[in-house]
């Protein structure tokens, strides 16, 4: 039985490295696996920040990959703490009864929700002004050089 705020609080907290895709879909999953690959990318460009400075082009591309794939696990925590029972169980327990209490909000999945569309929100807004920020820096640098 697939335990809907255990799905909640595992796509928040390991779904950068997909293992709430193995959860629920078994280890099978091609999406589980290939989720650690922007993770391990962004975290490669936090180590260039700190090797290279932040003048480092290849890091300031590589650095949103890591928030914009935990912001996307937030979002899908979201999703899936905000499923109704029947659609929940049907997808997930198809063998139990629709209304079966492994796929019922509690106050764990709505804790759950509240935390991934905080922190959620606040690493999609940090990689975005991140990701602008240098970008425009970027392009002020280049038109300085092409200017001189």
């Amino acid at each position: 039985m697939k335990n809907k705020t255990i799905a909640t609080w595992l796509t928040f907290w390991t779904g950068p490295l997909g293992l709430h895709r193995f959860y629920l879909y078994g280890l099978t999953d091609m999406l589980g696996w290939l989720l650690p690959i922007p993770t391990a990318l962004g975290f490669y460009g936090l180590e260039r920040v700190q090797q290279f400075g932040q003048d480092d082009t290849l890091s300031w591309m590589l650095i949103p990959l890591l928030g914009f794939t935990m912001a996307g696990c937030a979002l899908n925590a979201i999703v899936y703490g905000l499923t109704s029972v029947e659609k929940w169980n049907a997808k997930f327990n198809p063998k139990s009864e629709a209304l079966h209490p492994a796929g019922r909000t509690h106050w764990g999945t709505i804790i759950g929700i509240a935390v991934a569309l905080l922190l959620g929100t606040t690493v999609l807004m940090s990689s975005l002004v991140f990701s602008f920020q240098r970008y425009f820096e970027y392009q002020i640098e280049a038109a300085r050089l092409i200017s001189q």
